[in-house]
């Protein structure tokens, strides 16, 4: 029983190092725009809409690579980091 509760008790440490470590990384968005995702939109239609004289799937692959986000699915109430540079 001992030995249960300590590594529950190092689990939640390890678990809030991380999650300190990884809301470091977040403020690396600071001055960035943020968008909020609607219903019916899609990253595609954002990128082509952010910069229409781009390529989209390039703009696409920065958003997700900005947001953390594995595939191009975004849901309603999402909010974006856009990256630096798009016409907005």
């Amino acid at each position: 029983m001992t030995v249960l509760v300590l590594f529950t008790l190092g689990a939640l440490w390890l678990g809030g190092r991380i999650d300190t470590a990884l809301a470091g990384e977040r403020t690396g968005h600071e001055g960035l725009s943020r968008i909020t995702v609607h219903a019916g939109d899609t990253l595609w239609e954002i990128a082509d809409a952010l910069a229409p004289e781009g390529d989209a799937g390039r703009t696409v692959r920065r958003i997700m690579d900005l947001n953390g986000l594995a595939g191009s699915e975004v849901r309603p109430g999402t909010r974006l980091y856009l990256p630096e540079g798009l016409i907005r």
